[in-house]
Formats: C-alpha cells, structure tokens, sequence
C-alpha cells in the first residue's frame, strides 16, 4: 500500500491538522482517508501526526508492505535514518512511527513534490478548517512557569501527594517477536534481567525513594511473571518486598495473544481495525480498552488510600502504565493509540488528596544506555 501524509499549521505554533491518504499501490484506490484537528502545533508536529494516522490506519487494514510518500523532506530524511533528530518535541512522534513501522514487512519513505501531495494536503486544510470553525480562533500557546521541585506550587494541588514510580518490565521472548503479550505468563529474557537490574540500579538511587531513615519503598507489581523478576529486581537494590495487586495486569489480548500484530489484522481485519481506534472494541475472548481503564482505576484508588502520601514503585505493562498516565494528565483514550512507552522504561506520576495530579516524567531510558 501507498501512504500519503501531510501536516500544516497556520502559524508556527498555530492551528494545526494532519492529513493521510492510504492507497492501493497498484490501481492507486483510495483505501482510507484521515485528518484530524491538532489544536495548537507546529508543522513538523503535525506532519509526524499525519505519518502516524497513515501508519496506523495502513495497519488496520492488513498492509504487509508500505511506501510512505511525503513533501516533508525533514520527516522523510529523519525517518530514513539520514538526518539526527535534534528537536526534543519531535523524537517521541518518531519512535512511536519507528514502532508502527516495525509491525510491517517493509517500510519505505520517499519525498514528493506538495503538487503530487495534494489529496494529503487538502485533508490537512479540511481538518484546520473544522477545528478553527467550530471552536473560533485557537488561543496562543500557554506558557506555565514550572518550578521542578513543587509541581504543587504551579498546579494548585493541596495536600502530600502519593508519588508513583511507573516502571515497565524488561524484554521477554514476545517482545523480541512483537506478539501480543497479555496474560501469557512468559519470563524475561537474559537481556530483559539486565534490563530489570539496570532500572533497579536508577530506582535505587533516585532522590526520596528511600526514607531518610533507610525505610525502602513499598513495590507493587502485576502478578505476571515478567513483572515480577522485574520487580524482584528493584527489590533486591532497595531491600524492599514486593506484593502484588491484580489490577496491574495487562490487557487480556484473547484470541490474540502470541500474534503478530499482521497475523491479528489478517485474521480479523474488520475487528482489528476497529480496536486501534475505539477503546470500547475488544479481542476475541479479550477485554477492551475501557475494561483495562476501569480495573487500572479502581486499583489506582485502592493504592492512593493505601499508601496515601508515600512513594511507591509499580512494575506493570503497556496498558496500565498508559493508563495510569491517561489519568494523571486527565486526558482522553487516544492517548492509548498516541503514547509509546519502552520496554523497563520510567514514568512518574503524583496524585493529590485534592484529586489534582502531575505527571513528572514519561517512558525515560537513560538507565539503559
């Protein structure tokens, strides 16, 4: 298939809209159209959002191969590797379309003139025009002074917050293949221990994880294995003990689970398709997205009144570590579709008595490199 994508804003920040165009490469059939609405953004943001719509819907409807074309030779030069990618905002927009790429046989990026992008980039245009049309002119970008040290000080939050270290476990058989991996209960593999020691090491000396009197955190983990070597390994380098809670588990994938993300989408493409983008969707024998947010909730509540002003570390999967921060940030189910978060990667988030929350640091690798 041929994946067209554009990107625009009306000013740099400004309105902002992606458009993407999925074509049969040999007849040129229009296979699916998206564009969105970005709010306030930067051209380059929104290109990358259009790569990423282009990418996900080509998935959808069971693409083996793709041929990217865009009139953005930044993205095309940085997605083929050739150019370094210097501007922070853009580098989480590229591994995550590094990351939809991979599910593919093979993807190609090629740069085209905008006349040959016009389809793309009419889209782009339609979804400025409906988003500046319904909610009039989109306001400047605000700016937050941001004292590191007291998010409370900026957010309005009240009260001791319960901080919560998001750790994701290390590498397993699955993920190397880049299966589905719910409630298959598989180990970590020699590579993935390094990677729960490595993360361990980082925890351990970070800052206020450990009381002044050498109290180690509470550890609570997914009860499936991987989680828990992850978790043991945390452990180990605090001296603290781990326990399980059962709302920390991944999404069961059903009849999914141990496919390719090609295999599910050949196997189901109608279904499939719909689950990448409607959270109320959900696998053959598996739980939807919404199930997984209910459950994640729910212990999340469970947690706060627990250990309600403490630091604690959770060692859980994709989902409920995506979900986890949907909520801190207050933020809808396209974040699902729109965070990506590494394998033993580092998130933190804080959660106030008041219900305010503050979302500290997302999917941080420096342990590992």
């Amino acid at each position: 298939m041929v994946v067209e994508a554009d990107g625009g804003s009306r000013g740099n920040p400004g309105p902002a809209g992606y458009g993407a165009v999925v074509k049969d490469a040999e007849t040129g059939a229009v296979l699916a159209e998206r564009h969105e609405y970005l709010g306030v953004a930067t051209n380059n943001v929104a290109e990358y959002s259009g790569l990423l719509a282009g990418l996900t819907a080509a998935a959808g409807l069971g693409a083996s191969t793709v041929d990217v074309r865009m009139d953005s030779k930044l993205v095309v030069e940085q997605m083929s590797g050739r150019w370094k990618i210097k501007h922070a905002a853009l580098r989480p927009l590229a591994a995550q379309a590094a990351d939809l790429a991979g599910r593919f046989d093979r993807v190609g990026y090629g740069w085209i003139p905008r006349a040959q992008n016009s389809h793309a980039d009419r889209l782009a245009n339609l979804a400025m025009d409906e988003g500046t049309g319904k909610v009039g002119p989109a306001p400047a970008p605000e700016t937050i002074a941001v004292d590191r040290s007291s998010p409370a000080r900026w957010t309005g939050a009240r009260g001791t917050p319960t901080k919560l270290f998001l750790l994701r476990h290390g590498q397993t058989g699955m993920s190397v293949d880049r299966r589905y991996s719910g409630r298959g209960d598989v180990p970590l593999t020699e590579h993935g221990r390094g990677q729960a020691a490595a993360a361990a090491k980082r925890l351990a000396g970070m800052p206020g994880l450990i009381g002044e009197d050498g109290t180690p955190p509470p550890i609570v983990s997914s009860p499936l294995t991987r989680a828990m070597q992850t978790a043991q390994a945390v452990a180990d380098a605090t001296g603290g003990r781990v326990e399980t809670h059962p709302g920390l588990i991944e999404t069961d994938f059903g009849e999914w689970e141990g496919m390719t993300f090609a295999e599910a989408a050949q196997r189901d493409p109608d279904l499939h398709r719909r689950w990448l983008g409607d959270p109320s969707s959900a696998p053959p024998g598996g739980e939807s997205f919404d199930v997984v947010y209910r459950r994640v909730e729910a212990a999340l509540h469970e947690l706060l009144e627990q250990y309600a002003g403490r630091t604690l570390v959770l060692v859980s999967h994709v989902t409920p570590i995506k979900t986890l921060l949907r909520i801190g940030l207050d933020a809808g189910p396209s974040l699902l579709f729109r965070l990506h978060l590494d394998l033993a990667s580092l998130s933190i988030a804080e959660f106030y008595p008041d219900g305010n929350a503050s979302v500290r640091l997302v999917n941080d690798l420096s342990h590992l490199s």
